[in-house]
């Protein structure tokens, strides 16, 4: 199967009501119109150095980090 058609699949099987799923489809593409993408970050992409605070409360130094080899940088959305 492919992935077209699996996700085809998906989407038939979706929970979200078809108003819902209109929305958020709207909002995608209001996004997409916006330019939003094309200010975003894309692999690849240099980075300026940054400091993070970790799951102890640790100051982390993106550049500390990257004198130990390449770095990965994982970016979640979302309630936590």
């Amino acid at each position: 199967m492919s992935l077209e058609a699996k996700l085809a699949e998906l989407r038939a099987g979706s929970r979200i009501p078809a108003d819902k799923r209109a929305l958020m489809a709207q909002a995608t593409q209001d996004l997409k119109d916006s330019g939003a993408l094309d200010r975003t970050i894309k692999v690849g992409d240099g980075l300026p150095d940054f400091s993070l605070v970790n799951a102890n409360g640790v100051e982390v130094h993106s550049a500390d980090l990257l004198d130990q080899g390449p770095l990965v940088l994982s970016v979640f959305r979302g309630v936590w």
